[in-house]
C-alpha cells in the first residue's frame, strides 16, 4: 500500500525539513487555531459544568406554587384577600392534572424565610424550620453527610425526628461531635436529629441554617392543621411545565374564587426555565466556539496551502525530472497532498498539547472558586475527533491547490528551467 511507502514517505520528510523555519512559521497559523478552538470548547464545558455544580440535585422538570394575595375584587370577595392552600389541595391537584408526578407540600414555622430560635443545651441558632414530606428530596436533593434523611416512615408515624444543615450543626454542635442521637428544642419541643446535610449545589432553596422535620409532625408539634404554606411539583417528563402550571393555577382559582384574570394571587416559579435557558445559552456558545474555530484553522491550512505553492514553484525542476522518469500526476499530487496533511495534522497536535496545559492551568486557578459558574474545562474525545477530522479534510482539499499546480508542470518546460 502507497501509504506504507518508506521511500515516499522520506521524500516528503525530506522537503518539509530542507527549510525548517519557513515550516515551522507557516505551522503557527495552525497551531493557534487548534489553540483558539480548544481552548473555546473547553471553557463551553466548564461554563456547563459551572452551571451543573450550581443546580446540582435540582430537577429540571419541577415546578413550585404559594399563596399570595389577591388583586382584583371577585364574587364580593375584595382586593388583598390572602391565600392560603390545604392539603386537600395536593388531594385534587393530584388527581385532575395528568401531567403531575409528585407533589411534595411543604409548610415553613414563623413564615416564609422567618427565622425561629433552635436550642441546645445553651447554643442557639436562628434557622428556618421545615416541615416536609419524605419527596421533596425528589425535587431538591440533599446531600446528606451524617444520618439519612426524612423517610416515608417518619411521616407516616409523626416521629418527632429532623434533619439539619450544616450550619445549624456548627452553631449547635462542637466539631467532631455526632449530632445523630442528639436532641434539639424547637419553641421548647424536642427533636432528635437523625441527618445533617449540606448543599448538593451552590443555589439552595433552603440553604444550610435549616431544619427539616416531618410533615405530620409539624402539624402535631405546631398546630399547623391542614394548612399548606406551597408545594414543590415534579412534573412527568413527557409533559411540558407550563402546560401542567396553567392547568394547576386554574383549578386553584375556581376553588378559591379568584378571578380569572387575577395573575398575582397565586405565585409560581418554574424551574424547567432557567434550564432551558441555560441549555441554549451553552449551545449557542458550543456552537459559536467551533464557528470561530473553523475559520481560524481555515485560515492557518491556506497558510500552508501558500507556502505549499511556494514549494512547488521551488520544486520545478525536480518534479520535472520525476516526470520524465516515469512519475505519474498520480503520483506528484500524493504526495503534494501528504506534505499539507503531515504539516496540518503535526502542527494540530502541538496545538493541541499547548490548549491542554492552558486548560489545566486555568482549572488549577479557578477549582477553588465558586463565585462564578466554571468548573473543569475539558474537551471530550468526540469533539477532538471531530477537530482533527475537519482539519485533515481542509488540509486534503487546501493541499489539492498546490498538488494540481504541481502535475501542470510539463517535463520538458521543467528541465529547461535553470
Amino acid at each position: 500500500m502507497w501509504l506504507f511507502d518508506r521511500d515516499l514517505w522520506s521524500e516528503v520528510f525530506s522537503t518539509l525539513t530542507k527549510n525548517m523555519l519557513r515550516t515551522v512559521l507557516t505551522t503557527l497559523g495552525v497551531i493557534f487555531a487548534i489553540i483558539i478552538l480548544i481552548l473555546l470548547l473547553g471553557s463551553a464545558t466548564g461554563m456547563i459544568n459551572g452551571f451543573d455544580r450550581i443546580f446540582a440535585g435540582k430537577a429540571s422538570n419541577s415546578l413550585f406554587v404559594w399563596g399570595q394575595e389577591t388583586s382584583m375584587p371577585y364574587k364580593g370577595f375584595e382586593r388583598g384577600r390572602p391565600v392560603e392552600y390545604e392539603m386537600d389541595d395536593i388531594t385534587m391537584l393530584s388527581k385532575r392534572v395528568e401531567e403531575v408526578d409528585v407533589i411534595s407540600p411543604r409548610i415553613e414555622l414563623g413564615g416564609f424565610q422567618q427565622a425561629v430560635v433552635v436550642k441546645r443545651e445553651g447554643r442557639t441558632s436562628g434557622s428556618r424550620v421545615f416541615g416536609d414530606f419524605s419527596t421533596i428530596d425528589l425535587v431538591n436533593k440533599k446531600k446528606i453527610v451524617e444520618g439519612r434523611f426524612i423517610n416515608l416512615n417518619d411521616v407516616n408515624n409523626g416521629k418527632k425526628v429532623c434533619v439539619i444543615g450544616l450550619e445549624t450543626y456548627e452553631l449547635l454542635f462542637d466539631k467532631g461531635i455526632s449530632a445523630i442521637g442528639k436532641d434539639i428544642s424547637i419553641n421548647n419541643i424536642y427533636f432528635t436529629v437523625i441527618g445533617v446535610y449540606e448543599k448538593s449545589g451552590d443555589f439552595d432553596f433552603d440553604g444550610e441554617n435549616s431544619v427539616i422535620i416531618p410533615f405530620t409532625t409539624f402539624q402535631r408539634s405546631f398546630n399547623s392543621g391542614e394548612r399548606v404554606g406551597w408545594m414543590a411539583i415534579l412534573i412527568k417528563p413527557e409533559y411540558p411545565v407550563a402546560q401542567a402550571e396553567a392547568k394547576i393555577k386554574e383549578l386553584l382559582k375556581v376553588k378559591y374564587d379568584i378571578h380569572p384574570d387575577d395573575n398575582r394571587a397565586i405565585g409560581s416559579f418554574d424551574f424547567s426555565q432557567i434550564f432551558t435557558a441555560i441549555s441554549a445559552f451553552t449551545m449557542v456558545l458550543q456552537g459559536f466556539a467551533f464557528f470561530v474555530g473553523i475559520f481560524t484553522m481555515l485560515a492557518g491550512v491556506i497558510a500552508v496551502s501558500n507556502i505549499l505553492l511556494i514549494t512547488v514553484k521551488e520544486r520545478t525542476k525536480e518534479i520535472g525530472v520525476r516526470r520524465a522518469l516515469g512519475a505519474t500526476p498520480k503520483v506528484i499530487k500524493r504526495q503534494i497532498i501528504l506534505e499539507s496533511i503531515v504539516l496540518t495534522v503535526v502542527a494540530g497536535a502541538v496545538g493541541f498539547i499547548i490548549a491542554v496545559g492552558f486548560l489545566y492551568i486555568l482549572n488549577v486557578q479557578t477549582a477553588s472558586n465558586t463565585d462564578v459558574p466554571f468548573v473543569n474545562p475539558t474537551v471530550s474525545m468526540t469533539q477532538i475527533l471531530v477537530s482533527f477530522t475537519l482539519m485533515t479534510l481542509l488540509s486534503i482539499l487546501i493541499g489539492l491547490i498546490p498538488a494540481r499546480r504541481a502535475v501542470r508542470i510539463k517535463p520538458i518546460e521543467a528541465l529547461r528551467e535553470d
